[in-house]
């Protein structure tokens, strides 16, 4: 394919992996966190968090890749495919932000679920767009958190919106769905009541 056509599905590929620079993020308006079902005691306890926190300043998946596909002329050119390929490494193997370990957060997402125990969700990947790991290719490892609870969570399915409240960690996990960048111990997993921004 031409340089112009690999240009835009790569931007295509980073629009969707990287929505949350693009204003695609979960987010919540005023009125979803005045509605938000919390008690104060919880609303004090963690800090909300935007997924862009997630990200180091500076750092572009893309940089490297764009010059290199030059002279690709079609999707079944084998430099186009090792190029893609090079490019999922990029994601999975995005980077965090170390200081972030061990603070008390509050992030929106959709739900990916891992693991149920009799129906209950026990372990989920947070994502921060709907359809993530599921109907499109995981976003990069540092916006895709794996949650953890003590005790499992009824009534939340595939792509639920959700608030989760507990602590981060800079951890790395790989599961089926995908490649986590973090971890959420979890206190608690709340209905996001909000309208989220797509």
């Amino acid at each position: 394919m031409s340089s112009r056509a690999w240009s835009l599905r790569t931007a295509c590929t980073v629009t969707v992996a990287l929505a949350a620079f693009t204003g695609g993020v979960v987010g919540a308006t005023e009125a979803g966190r005045e509605r938000a079902q919390q008690s104060p005691k919880a609303a004090a306890s963690f800090r909300e968090m935007k997924w862009e926190e997630l990200v180091p300043k500076g750092w572009d998946p893309t940089k490297g890749f764009r010059a290199r596909s030059s002279g690709i002329a079609s999707d079944w050119d084998p430099r186009a495919r090792a190029l893609l390929k090079e490019f999922r490494v990029v994601l999975d193997n995005a980077p965090t932000i170390e200081t972030l370990d061990g603070a008390s957060v509050k992030l929106p997402g959709y739900v990916v679920p891992l693991e149920t125990v009799s129906g209950e969700l026990k372990e989920f990947l947070l994502v921060p767009y709907f359809g993530a790991c599921i109907h499109t290719p995981p976003p990069p490892a540092n916006q895709v958190v794996f949650v953890r609870m003590d005790k499992a969570a009824a009534g939340f399915h595939t792509m639920d919106t959700v608030w989760v409240s507990g602590i981060l960690h800079a951890s790395r996990q790989e599961t089926f769905a995908g490649n986590s960048g973090y971890l959420i111990d979890a206190s608690a997993v709340e209905r996001y009541v909000g309208e989220p921004r797509y």
